[in-house]
This record gives C-alpha cells, sequence and structure tokens, in this order.
C-alpha cells in the first residue's frame, strides 16, 4: 500500500466508521482493531487516532451534531452521513487539524458519498461547530 494521503485516509476512517456503525445497529461484537486492520492492513497513526477518537467521544460528538441539526438528529442520517458527520466534528474539535481543512475533507467527502440536501446539512453542522468553539 503506498503511501496515502490525509484525503485518501479519511476516506478508509469513513469506511471503518461506516463499519463499525453497522455493527454496533446489529449488536454485532467486534474489535476496533479488526475492523480497522480490514480497511487499512498497514499501522496508521492518523487512522487509529481518528477511529478511536471519534468513538471514545462518539456520545459527545453525537450530541454537538444534534444541537445544531435543525429539527433532525444524527441517528436520522446514513451510516456514511453519520460518519462523515461525526469524524468532522472529531477533528475540528479534538485535534490540531486546522478548522478550514477539517470543515473542506467533511465537505468534500460529503460531495462524493452524500446527496446534496446531506452535504449542506453537514457543512451547516461543521461550521456551527467551528464558530461556537
Amino acid at each position: 500500500m503506498e503511501t496515502l494521503n490525509r484525503s485518501e485516509l479519511r476516506k478508509l476512517i469513513m469506511t471503518i466508521l461506516y463499519q463499525i456503525n453497522v455493527y454496533e445497529k446489529n449488536k454485532i461484537k467486534y474489535e476496533i482493531d479488526d475492523v480497522i486492520k480490514e480497511v487499512v492492513p498497514i499501522e496508521n497513526e492518523f487512522v487509529k487516532d481518528m477511529v478511536y477518537g471519534v468513538t471514545t467521544y462518539q456520545n459527545e460528538i453525537d450530541k454537538i451534531a444534534n444541537q445544531y441539526l435543525n429539527d433532525w438528529t444524527i441517528d436520522r442520517l446514513g451510516n456514511t452521513d453519520q460518519a462523515i458527520l461525526r469524524m468532522g466534528i472529531y477533528e475540528l474539535l479534538y485535534t490540531n487539524t486546522p478548522e478550514i481543512v477539517s470543515i473542506n475533507e467533511a465537505v468534500e467527502l460529503a460531495k462524493s458519498y452524500s446527496d446534496d440536501d446531506v452535504r449542506k446539512m453537514i457543512n451547516g453542522v461543521l461550521d456551527k461547530v467551528y464558530h461556537n468553539k
């Protein structure tokens, strides 16, 4: 596996978070490290930090998301959209990634994997999180 840039790694993180969400919803036992290894066979600190960060702070992240999702809740979004939004909020609040990069990366993923309304919703939530940081 050649060296992937952070944007490419975020796509893999989204896949891992998606998978974990599916396991959770179906009450399937899993080990986070095994899910990571299925998607990213080589050790990668960024991937590990992001996945463990999102899963560790998921309750806080979801509370924040729900606060800014007007008349909507994160659990009503599709698994992919949830993964993108959680990753974006986590990166905004818990990492040293420049805010603009966190938001842009999440919106780029949403452009590829979410419909237009959801992309706008994700952008709006991240924008509010950023301005209320």
